[in-house]
């Protein structure tokens, strides 16, 4: 297994020049989109922990399904504007919401911090399925690098008591529909690292993989793999030199082994920065087949790096 690099200052899943795109696309569909920033879902200590709702301007007699964005930035950095490029073409096409959550960085919490914020999120979101428009048994998450691991503990410890925490709304249910993840670590046991004490993992985890061997395995959404697990796409690039390949091909191991509907998108000589029309419309596939119940299939073919512009 590739080793990642000793200073992972930033974990981020989009390069520069891919991260553009979204937010271009989503200025030219701000128009279809009614957006509520700010609201907050619960609080942790005196932190106001909020998210930005994205909802179409066109009415709907049913409720829609909604996609959650959960950012990427090593746990360190990034934030929930980045959601509005991300859900913009769902929300405006009217058969979606969005919403895009913030989430303690390690500079306000280490692990469990990140997990329990994300889970209030979940449960804030369903509870408030009738405020917001949406089915409240149709809420998918999607996230990358950091936000990729986020979503798929989401999607692996629904409902887990150990990792719930008690942030906000209580007495609703955290599990999500299906997950999408670009690119998240999934297994800090076997996440190879050199010593470093502003490496992102280590940050998160309060030391080195090797040194704080239970919360490690806490956080990693592989410890809670079941057969129960929704259905998970999985994308990650061959080539990535901050999570390595093997995280993913272990967590999807994992979930073939537990019988889970999983579906593995292998960027052949890919980094970690994805993107692309076929990655997008990988996307969409599965979205709207576990979201919108389309008879659509979602294909596991490898995706070849896009050459840079």
């Amino acid at each position: 297994m590739r080793q990642a690099p000793a200073l992972l200052l930033v974990l981020l899943c989009v390069s520069p020049a891919l991260a553009q795109r979204p937010g271009a696309k989503a200025a030219a569909l701000a128009d279809k989109i009614a957006v509520e920033t700010d609201i907050e879902y619960a609080k942790a200590g005196d932190i106001s922990l909020q998210l930005d709702v994205y909802k179409p301007k066109a009415e709907s007699t049913k409720a829609r399904p909604v996609i959650v964005w959960i950012h990427g930035g090593g746990w360190q950095n990034g934030n929930k504007s980045s959601g509005m490029g991300r859900l913009s073409s769902y929300v405006a096409g009217g058969e979606f919401v969005g919403v895009s959550v913030g989430y303690r960085l390690t500079d306000k919490g280490s692990w469990p911090a990140q997990i329990h914020d994300c889970k209030a999120a979940i449960r804030w979101i369903r509870a408030n399925a009738e405020r917001l428009g949406i089915d409240a048994d149709k809420i998918g998450v999607w996230g990358s690098s950091a936000g990729g691991h986020l979503v798929s503990h989401l999607g692996s410890s629904g409902d887990v008591k150990e990792v719930e925490g008690d942030l906000g709304t209580t007495g609703a249910s955290s599990r999500v529909a299906c997950v999408v993840d670009f690119c998240g670590p999934s297994d800090f046991p076997n996440f190879q690292l050199t010593s470093g004490a502003q490496n992102p993992v280590t940050k998160l985890l309060g030391g080195l993989p090797k040194d704080k061997p239970e919360v490690a395995k806490a956080a990693s959404p592989i410890t809670y793999v079941t057969k129960d697990d929704p259905p998970f796409l999985i994308v990650h690039g061959t080539d990535d030199r901050t999570v390595p390949f093997d995280q993913a091909v272990r967590f999807h191991e994992a979930q073939k082994q537990a019988g889970i509907n999983t579906t593995f998108v292998k960027i052949e000589g890919g980094g970690h920065g994805i993107g692309g029309p076929e990655v997008e419309a990988r996307v969409r596939a599965f979205l709207e087949k576990h979201l919108l119940g389309k008879d659509v299939q979602v294909s596991a073919e490898p995706i070849k790096q896009a050459a840079p512009e």
